[in-house]
């Protein structure tokens, strides 16, 4: 059985006052088209097929991140999750190139590593000057790991810089740790009037995400802070004035995982699985606002032991239009005049949604489209769990940016092993069909 942690001192508690919120309305955008209806972009390549069983090395693909190799676009890198498989680096054409085991457990009855996340520091100030840096949430040992990116490096372009000393991230000891409400979810972000690096790491199972920031060392590595955590609201009051949870397994609240930040005015988004978009100041100060909802909000639902699923009840109809249950993948689409757009993953309808990042008209709704198989070609993407895109030029094979999604079926039809991977879809076919 779980235990839940009390909330520390740094804590920000949001309670029933918050939750109230969440009933005031969605802002009215443009109104979605039927899922159905929407555009369809096919990927250029895929990467090879990762498998989560022991002949696979227990590789489950879950999270993408984009490095620019500003002095050679064309060498530019996916640096890609795979749960207990540790990361995958994979070049454009999207071969692998480098693979990183996660950490072994510290004792036969402890969890092993697990990486759940992955985002990128450009340009940290660390002993021997400034570095790109990968950083990972382990999950299973509840800490961050850090990866300097240095190209053309024998053995692999990623070295490992993380800290021995580095802390857990939400646990008090190793017990704590083995239960597995632990690092999760992952966005980074650089203060531009301090300088200072951060990373914002969400917790598995519960609904807390923490602030943390990155500090080298005179050693050569990176270690990290706390310095402040938020929790954003399990229990929700809907408009009939009726309270409303998220079916869960018991003992769980509804986490986030998807989470970015805008670094034009620190803007933290981050996806409550069962919940939606919620739009928070990347320092964790201030009121977190609800912007969209996924279908499935205020759904009553009971959960079955036996088939360890929730059974729906009747729709109260409060939910949204266009995200189903989980919302996944959030990923940041700038673009020079300051425009973009947040793209989330609606994992329940294989869909992806655009949002206007211009918090100013409200986050409103931009249009959606799908990720289809190629004729002869790579497959699509199902129940797509992580998102990266880059509006940047990228060599000759993408020269209009890229976007990297995971696909939660890799092979067509019920295989008899559970196979994942990523696929690389070019940006520019994305917004020509957005555009269209």
């Amino acid at each position: 059985m779980r235990r839940l942690r009390p909330v520390r001192p740094a804590a920000l508690v949001l309670g029933t006052a918050l939750a109230a919120l969440t009933a005031a309305a969605v802002p009215a955008g443009a109104q979605a088209s039927s899922s159905r209806e929407l555009p369809e972009v096919t990927p250029r390549a895929e990467a090879p097929t990762l498998y989560d069983d022991e002949a696979g090395g227990n590789a489950n693909a879950d999270d993408p991140a984009i490095w620019r190799n500003a002095a050679d676009p064309d060498r530019s890198l996916v640096i890609a999750t795979a749960k207990e498989g540790g990361l995958r680096v994979y070049d454009l054409d999207a071969r692998q190139v480098q693979s990183i085991p996660a950490p072994p457990a510290p004792g036969p009855e402890d969890a092993p590593g697990r990486f759940n996340n992955v985002d990128l520091v450009n340009g940290l100030k660390v002993a021997g000057g400034r570095a790109d840096l990968a950083v990972v949430t382990d999950r299973g040992h509840d800490r961050l790991r850090v990866y300097r990116i240095a190209p053309g490096r024998r053995g692999g372009p990623l070295t490992e810089i993380t800290d021995p000393a580095a802390p857990p991230v939400f646990s008090a000891d190793q017990d704590e740790i083995n239960e597995q409400a632990t690092a999760y979810g992952l966005a980074t972000w650089t203060d531009p009037k301090s300088g200072r690096a951060y990373a914002l790491a969400s917790r598995r199972n519960r609904t807390g995400i923490a602030l943390l920031e990155l500090i080298p060392t005179p050693a050569g590595t990176v270690t990290y802070r706390k310095i402040r955590t938020i929790e954003l609201p399990s229990a929700f009051r809907l408009p009939n004035g009726t309270s409303w949870t998220p079916c869960a397994e018991p003992g769980e609240l509804p986490q986030v995982e998807g989470m970015v930040v805008d670094p034009a005015n620190g803007t933290l988004y981050a996806g409550q699985e069962d919940v939606g978009i919620w739009r928070i100041r990347a320092d964790l100060s201030g009121t977190p606002k609800l912007l969209d909802k996924v279908r499935e909000y205020g759904v009553p639902g009971t959960y079955d032991e036996q088939t360890e699923e929730c059974t729906p009840g009747a729709d109260p109809g409060y939910g949204g239009k266009r995200l189903a249950a989980d919302v996944e993948g959030l990923t940041l689409l700038t673009e020079r005049d300051g425009d973009g757009y947040l793209l989330a993953s609606s994992q329940g309808d294989d869909t992806f949604a655009l949002y206007d990042r211009e918090i100013s008209d409200a986050n409103e709704y931009e249009g959606g489209f799908r990720v289809t198989a190629a004729t002869a070609g790579p497959d699509g993407s199902e129940e797509c769990d992580g998102a990266a895109v880059l509006n940047a030029p990228l060599g000759r094979r993408y020269p209009d940016g890229l976007l990297v999604v995971q696909d939660g079926h890799d092979t067509p039809g019920d295989g008899e092993r559970e196979a994942t991977g990523f696929k690389f879809v070019d940006l520019g076919d994305v917004m020509d069909s957005v555009d269209d």
